[in-house]
């Protein structure tokens, strides 16, 4: 599950047009401490797991100051919905604004794999113009703010160009990089960035924006419990869940429970359910808990001590599983899952397959036989 979603159907607002942020007032005050002493970073870099509200912090920050909410004696991060700079951010419309994601190929339409040089590129002559085009509200000088959300996507021209930018910074100029894996950009780049880790929401958190976002869910303890716990610090994932039904885990356990048994016509039911068209999202959603569940799997198996059940039984299982086969085992039988589910969105495979493969490789792992080499 990312931070940003541009799904209408979704119970949630997208990062830039969401006016809440819950679970990160360290990192609030810490850009407003900044921002009062006249040092603001020309760059930030917003790191943390996936799902927990970066881009939507992003977004807050490059509100506050577009709307010059920072400028009064009582400063805040806080834009109110109905401000006129909320509605431009909202709608992409704010001069002053550029946002960097991955976008879609032109030619293609699909979605890239990649941030593209050109993307980054364009950020020159957009921070080149003169500050204040569109001046701030309360008529102060304007800023030029970037968002690059999901930074660690950049390919190697791209990190390139912005490095160039950071190395002579633009006045007045602010770049927010969103990044859930920020080791997997240049250290050169990391060391020109002011960072800023948010941290996971904690589960009661967490259990609020759910009962918020489905207020069915004040009334089920359990199933909202289980979706919090689902989450693992993510509200972004547990909202993901819950809006594709939330039940992924519940099959998916009661399968795993088995293991190394196989119920094969329960697996092609559920493989024929999420081959249909119009189940991509229920697909991901599985797809993404069973991994989910591995790692949790083998954390617990390292640490040697099981986290709060999900569902009734899940220590036990964790246990049987984690003495099948050794921990390296394992990690290669993650490994060689999170290849097989990436590929099979690369390559447009058959979903049902993946997800025959992907469960074959569990049973033999959980036999205690030796996992079969990744095709080169």
């Amino acid at each position: 599950m990312t931070d940003a979603t541009d799904d209408d159907s979704t119970p949630w607002p997208a990062p830039r047009a969401n006016p809440e942020l819950v679970g990160h007032g360290a990192a609030e005050a810490a850009f407003l401490k900044a921002h009062a002493s006249s040092r603001l970073a020309h760059a930030w870099l917003i790191a943390g797991p996936r799902g927990i509200g970066k881009a939507t912090f992003a977004f807050r920050c490059a509100r506050a100051l577009l709307a010059s909410a920072l400028d009064s004696p009582a400063g805040s991060l806080a834009v109110p919905a109905d401000h006129p700079v909320f509605h431009r951010v909202a709608a992409a419309s704010h001069a002053n604004l550029r946002t960097i994601e991955r976008g879609r190929d032109p030619k293609t339409g699909r979605p890239r794999d990649q941030i593209v040089a050109d993307s980054v590129r364009a950020l020159q002559p957009f921070f080149g113009q003169t500050a204040g085009e569109e001046a701030n509200e309360g008529g102060g000088p304007g800023w030029r703010i970037a968002v690059i959300d999901g930074a660690e996507e950049m390919n190697p021209t791209a990190a390139n160009a912005l490095l160039k930018l950071l190395e002579e910074p633009p006045a007045r100029g602010l770049i927010l990089l969103v990044s859930h894996a920020p080791g997997r950009l240049l250290p050169t780049l990391r060391s020109r960035c002011r960072a800023l880790t948010l941290r996971p929401l904690v589960e009661r958190q967490i259990e609020a924006m759910l009962t918020a976002r489905f207020p069915a869910l004040a009334n089920d303890d359990e199933r909202r419990r289980m979706l919090a716990r689902l989450g693992d610090g993510s509200v972004g994932r547990a909202l993901g869940l819950a809006a594709s039904g939330g039940d992924a885990f519940r099959e998916l356990f009661d399968i795993i429970a088995r293991l190394p048994a196989l119920d094969h016509a329960v697996l092609h039911t559920l493989g024929d359910r999420l081959a249909r068209p119009n189940n991509q999202a229920d697909y991901h959603a599985v797809a993404e808990t069973l991994v989910w569940w591995l790692a949790r799997m083998i954390r617990a198996n390292a640490v040697g001590a099981p986290p709060a059940e999900v569902v009734g039984g899940e220590t036990a299982v964790i246990e049987r599983l984690a003495h099948a086969c050794p921990l390296d085992r394992w990690v290669k039988v993650w490994d060689k899952i999170v290849d097989l589910f990436g590929r099979a969105d690369q390559l447009n495979l058959d979903r049902k397959q993946v997800l025959l493969s992907a469960f074959a490789t569990l049973a033999q792992a959980a036999r205690g036989q030796p996992t079969a080499r990744r095709a080169a």
